[in-house]
């Protein structure tokens, strides 16, 4: 199913920390992991962020 790029880049934005966006696109153990890693750190969330912005809009995960 497509996604939305822009709603996934908020998601990321505002709530990278516990991973909304990773839960938005269906990646629910990669969300579990951002829940219990703060975005990994800090890091994932700033890769994820540039991702997103150079994805298509829609994508498909």
């Amino acid at each position: 199913m497509a996604k939305n790029k822009w709603v996934a880049f908020f998601l990321c934005l505002f709530f990278g920390f516990i991973g909304a966006h990773k839960f938005y696109e269906g990646k629910v153990m990669l969300g579990i992991l951002y829940c219990c890693t703060a975005g990994l750190f800090g890091i994932g969330i700033v890769i994820d962020l540039i991702s997103l912005f150079f994805k298509p809009n829609p994508y498909y995960p």
